[in-house]
């Protein structure tokens, strides 16, 4: 929510950056300069800034253009663009992402893992997309976003497919990651599209509590309803970043790494800048 004090603190953000609002200000550089891959002990001296490539990166998922349009002081495209897929296939942003997430939990009063998950997904069109499908509620020939965040709406997990796929089979690949990753999760908030037998026996075979958040008899206009409005926040954080209102992407790994840059970008200007 803007309020004179936010104003305030993004005017004192911006002016520490070097020349974009999605460049990275020295106290967030010092967060995730140590996580960078180290030179190789032999061969050529590496002479690409890691520091440029993520402001490369972020900057083209914030502003939404493509690689060819990048500026050209960041560095020549298919340089920054073979990079970006190193990093990723590292699980670099991710790592970032998880990192700043238990640490903006801990700074919040809370434990470091979750107890608690709200589970949604979201339809967006990918033009050209491998794989696509057409998800007949929405009238959207794309992905499917099938994401977990907190109760504070930090993104948990994020699985993509067809469009087509319904939400409670996409979640059931959101329930084994959940499991793996995150493994003191127990409770999980959904809506009624997640009121399925098959889900419901495989979250308990994973010991997890699916609760079914449901509209109150008689609505007829928009209601906040607990616990849903928490995602549909983190969707509206995620689509703030241009590159991610479609998916442009072939591969399903490449908007997947984009979507960490973006929250794990979120949670990096939060913390270095409190």
């Amino acid at each position: 929510m803007w309020t004179p004090e936010t104003r305030g603190r993004m005017a004192k953000i911006a002016k520490k950056t070097k020349r974009y609002p999605s460049d990275l200000t020295d106290e967030e550089w010092e967060r995730i300069a140590p996580l960078m891959p180290k030179p190789g002990r032999t061969g050529r001296p590496r002479e690409v800034e890691f520091r440029e490539v993520i402001n490369a990166v972020r900057y083209l998922v914030r502003s939404g253009c493509g690689w060819r349009m990048l500026p050209v002081h960041f560095g020549r495209w298919p340089t920054i663009c073979g990079w970006f897929r190193e990093l990723a296939r590292r699980f670099l942003f991710q790592t970032i992402h998880d990192l700043e997430l238990m640490l903006d939990r801990e700074r919040a009063g809370r434990e470091a893992s979750p107890s608690a998950s709200v589970i949604d997904s979201q339809s967006v069109k990918a033009p050209h997309a491998e794989t696509r499908g057409y998800d007949a509620g929405k009238k959207i020939v794309g992905r499917k976003r099938h994401i977990a965040v907190d109760t504070d709406g930090r993104l948990l997990m994020v699985r993509l497919t067809p469009a087509n796929i319904s939400d409670g089979a996409g979640a059931q690949a959101i329930l084994d990651a959940i499991r793996k990753r995150w493994p003191w999760v127990k409770h999980l908030f959904a809506d009624g599209a997640y009121d399925r037998l098959y889900l419901m026996d495989k979250a308990a075979y994973l010991d997890f509590v699916l609760e079914i958040i449901r509209r109150n008899e008689g609505q007829a206009s928009f209601q906040v309803l607990p616990r849903r409005w928490v995602v549909e926040r983190s969707f509206g954080w995620m689509v703030r970043w241009r590159r991610l209102v479609r998916d442009y992407e072939r591969r399903i790994d490449v908007p997947i790494a984009m979507i960490h840059v973006a929250m794990g970008g979120l949670l990096i200007r939060r913390n270095a800048n409190l």
